[in-house]
């Protein structure tokens, strides 16, 4: 009977000291934490001792090897074909035009005559000087002829003399101030611009013909001042012609040495053969090696990333990404000089050079040279 009353009271006792709300709650997220702890250091476990793919993960890439080869930085300057000949013939007198012997195109020698202005009153004069000139030698000759016979006076032998010269000179003068009223070309070239007409009033001041010399053309170009120390006399330049869809190898014939102050520039001017396909006034651009070196290490620049302590780059080693500091030379048509950093044989990753980081993993799906 003890034991029958006893064991009510033990389940009162049990039942008043188990857990109630927050508690209960508390004790349960307790022990399910205990729980998930254990399986994950089941799980980094099994991982590691499975070697799953999900820990170590490769990035596909390409590679490059890196080799010396040739390398030529240029500058780009935009240019003008200018004819080496581009004159104007003006003419030295006010007159009007009577003759015209050329038009726009015909090949010209130096000093033919294009144009001729009224010199009627000129011809005049130069007549009555020559008739006059012909009578002073006439009596000169008669006057020395008495002299060396020892007939008449010095003073006579001498004034004959005299009026002969003068009038030489005199139809000399007047024949020397007629061909200013002629246009003459000043070089040999093609007419390229004349818009004279017969019975136009010609000046200095107004009238010219434009005469060029196709055969000798050379470009012009202004190069900043930063490129002073560059671009010198006798630097090879590619001279590309774009409308004429032509270009040649060619030198720097002149180079300025002093800076023009309003455009911090100096001109330069390259002499060019004479070419069908090329014509004055044409636009050109210039690429003047500035730069070159025989086996230089060069990479694409894309391959090149930047970053607070410097350029680098990612090479492959074992199937894995090594990041490399490099230093930076000059860059030209996506291709840029390494300095220092690399060494002949590196295998350069290019393709997917931003998705790695220094020690990953990865599979070369591309490789070339």
């Amino acid at each position: 009977m003890k034991k029958l009353l006893y064991i009510p009271a033990i389940l009162l006792l049990a039942a008043c000291s188990k857990p109630t709300g927050k508690e209960a709650k508390k004790a349960e997220l307790a022990n399910l934490k205990k729980q998930q702890s254990e399986l994950n250091a089941k799980i980094t476990k099994l991982q590691t001792e499975l070697g799953s793919q999900d820990s170590v993960k490769s990035t596909d890439v390409a590679v490059m090897e890196v080799k010396q080869v040739p390398f030529t930085n240029y500058i780009n300057l935009q240019g003008k074909i200018d004819a080496k000949d581009n004159v104007l013939a003006y003419p030295q007198a006010t007159a009007v035009i009577t003759a015209i012997y050329v038009k726009a195109g015909d090949h010209v020698s130096k000093g033919q005559t294009l144009v001729q202005l009224d010199n009627s009153v000129l011809r005049e004069n130069i007549a009555k000087a020559e008739t006059q000139s012909i009578l002073m030698k006439t009596l000169f000759d008669r006057q020395k002829n008495l002299w060396d016979q020892k007939i008449g006076t010095e003073v006579q032998y001498l004034q004959a003399q005299t009026n002969f010269q003068s009038a030489q000179k005199e139809v000399g003068s007047l024949k020397e101030q007629s061909a200013t009223y002629r246009i003459t070309s000043p070089i040999t070239g093609t007419i390229d611009q004349m818009d004279l007409k017969l019975g136009q009033a010609a000046s200095p001041a107004t009238t010219s013909i434009r005469i060029v010399n196709t055969d000798y053309l050379k470009v012009k170009a202004d190069v900043p001042e930063s490129y002073s120390a560059n671009v010198k006399q006798g630097d090879n330049v590619k001279v590309i012609v774009p409308d004429a869809n032509d270009s040649l190898i060619a030198k720097v014939t002149f180079a300025g040495r002093v800076i023009d102050p309003s455009s911090r520039s100096f001109p330069i001017e390259i002499q060019l053969p004479g070419r069908k396909t090329m014509r004055p006034n044409m636009t050109v651009v210039l690429r003047v090696a500035d730069y070159s070196k025989s086996n230089a290490l060069v990479v694409p620049v894309n391959a090149i990333q930047k970053s607070e302590n410097g350029d680098f780059v990612f090479v492959n080693e074992n199937n894995v990404a090594k990041k490399k500091l490099v230093k930076e030379g000059a860059s030209y048509g996506g291709k840029a000089e390494i300095k220092s950093g690399l060494t002949v044989g590196d295998k350069l990753i290019t393709d997917g050079a931003s998705e790695v980081e220094d020690g990953d993993k990865v599979r070369v799906l591309q490789s070339g040279n």
